[in-house]
């Protein structure tokens, strides 16, 4: 099977990424550039965090980065800021979708695990998943962050995922944890998705490592 993994700079996406590997026959990691609301720091720890994986992994991996910033300024600046990570993990899953057709890949896989917070409360997972057909996998989503993180050392993806970088700047404040389908589509609809998708997908770039 082939399957599109979102992957972050982070630790919980390269540990999902490992796990879901060993039943992979093929791997394509995709990775949202979030400049200018980080820097670009954070894209080179995700290179880094790939060629290791390379190493780690036994089934071929490709990687690709969607430029993400376009699309993160458009809901900053026209839409309810709250709902802004509800609005970032949709948009990920459209690009994934995107690729994921065009290389007729089974299935996307995401390191959400069930928390309280952000896009990772079970309201927010629902309105995010209903933006795509496409299954999407998350091997995490019943782990402690602890769970994960002695997964990340004895993988060794931790120390680069704790490697420094700003933080992204566009996170709200106090994100909306109980997000509901009627309220994202209405803000949806101020702005051009299928624009930004289209963007953001003919400016993404292949790495060759």
């Amino acid at each position: 099977m082939k399957f599109i993994s979102l992957l972050s700079s982070g630790i919980d996406s390269p540990v999902a990424t490992y796990l879901i590997s060993k039943k992979a026959d093929e791997l394509l990691v995709v990775h949202a550039d979030n400049q200018p609301f980080t820097d670009d720091r954070e894209t080179k720890n995700f290179i880094a965090l790939v060629k290791h994986l390379k190493k780690q992994i036994s089934c071929p991996i490709t990687a690709c980065i969607v430029p993400h910033g376009n699309a993160l300024s458009c809901f900053t600046k026209q839409c309810t800021n709250r709902f802004t990570c509800v609005f970032c993990k949709r948009m990920l899953l459209r690009y994934a979708e995107h690729i994921a057709k065009k290389q007729q890949a089974d299935a996307l896989i995401m390191g959400d695990s069930l928390g309280q917070v952000a896009s990772q409360t079970l309201q927010n997972i629902s309105v995010i998943d209903q933006a795509i057909s496409v299954p999407i996998l998350r091997p995490l989503i019943g782990f402690d962050k602890e769970d994960v993180i002695k997964i990340a050392k004895k993988i060794q993806t931790y120390d680069l995922s704790i490697l420094p970088s700003d933080s992204c700047s566009a996170v709200p404040l106090r994100p909306a944890t109980q997000a509901k389908l009627e309220q994202i589509i209405a803000e949806e609809e101020k702005i051009d998705v299928e624009s930004l998708v289209h963007y953001a997908i003919t400016k993404a770039r292949l790495l060759s490592f």
